[in-house]
């Protein structure tokens, strides 16, 4: 053997990387993040505030039953409501009207209740927060659904943010609503009108609502009434412009009073009367408003007894014949 076989096998050999999947300690893992103290701030400040009885927390409903409601409040310990300290509102039920994960603004009444919970009052917040959210509500001209809870003399009692609210019958509904005990226990959109924290005064109307309601739907029946089609109506008013009918669709439009009749005529009522049974075609829609026209049908009308729907001008004596009274219409 050689010096230079020698040296060689003498030399160290290089290591090579292990392809063993097993050998985890030559694997790149990903780092897992670090946790900071910027993670936990929220949590660290809430621990160290410092809470007193009269202040206002909000929290988080995490746990319910009918006589307690628990809230997180972000802190060290847990808030508690009790029932009776929820709401003013006679028909209030715990169950039914708190969820898991509302958010709830309540006033610290007690810091310990033995157990190390902090107690809470919604009733003593909301007298302080309350009458602000119905001023909010009445300058935004918000529309809130409410439960009437009670019949009292010319109106019903709700309840909107624990404060007690009155409808007079005359803003209950589109008119004014003669018996108000059907009303009760229903849901209505209504609107604040008049707000006095002073007075404890707190008054709203769902007539506004049901308006609104009302002409939404008359609009969208007005869309599908279709132009040149052809109704039964009665008379429902007669203006010195023209005669309101009410079509057989439910719907009212307007005949004006150069669509009454071929012949000029001074006023509707010279032609029309309430109540009057008539047909009409449709003319125009435009606006959530009808446009008719009795004139339109009249050439399908036999003109003998057409006539007999007009006046007779007072120059005519009883003698005139039926060839003056049809000279000059178109046949």
């Amino acid at each position: 053997m050689t010096e230079e076989m020698k040296t060689e096998q003498t030399q160290p050999t290089k290591e090579t990387t292990s392809l063993d999947p097993s050998d985890k300690s030559e694997q790149n893992t990903p780092e897992e993040p670090k946790e900071t103290m910027e993670d936990y701030k929220e949590e660290l400040e809430a621990s160290y505030k410092t809470i007193r009885e009269g202040d206002i927390l909000t929290g988080t409903v995490i746990d319910l039953s009918e006589t307690l409601v628990t809230l997180d409040l972000k802190y060290y310990t847990d808030g508690i409501i009790h029932a009776e300290d929820l709401s003013n509102d006679p028909n209030f039920k715990v169950m039914q009207d708190i969820h898991i994960g509302d958010e709830i603004t309540a006033t610290v009444i007690r810091r310990d209740d033995g157990e190390g919970h902090i107690v809470l009052s919604k009733k003593e917040a909301n007298d302080l927060l309350a009458w602000d959210k119905l001023r909010t509500y009445q300058s935004n001209h918000t529309v809130i659904p409410v439960k009437i809870s009670g019949l009292v003399n010319k109106g019903v009692i709700t309840y909107v943010e624990g404060i007690r609210g009155f409808i007079p019958a005359s803003k209950l509904d589109v008119t004014f609503v003669e018996d108000t005990e059907p009303w009760l226990n229903k849901t209505v959109d209504a609107v604040v009108i008049t707000v006095n924290e002073e007075e404890k005064k707190l008054v709203l109307s769902a007539k506004e609502p049901a308006l609104e309601k009302q002409a939404t739907e008359t609009n969208q029946k007005v869309a599908k009434v279709a132009v040149g089609s052809v109704m039964n109506g009665v008379v429902d008013s007669i203006q010195s412009y023209g005669a309101f009918i009410q079509l057989e669709n439910g719907l009212s439009g307007l005949v004006h009073i150069s669509q009454i009749s071929e012949k000029r005529i001074k006023h509707p009522s010279a032609v029309l009367k309430q109540g009057q049974n008539v047909k009409v075609k449709v003319i125009s829609v435009e606006n959530g408003k009808i446009g008719l026209s009795i004139k339109a049908l009249a050439k399908t009308t036999d003109p003998s007894e057409e006539i007999l729907d007009y006046e007779i001008p007072k120059e005519h004596s009883i003698g005139t014949s039926l060839g003056t009274l049809l000279k000059g219409l178109k046949l």
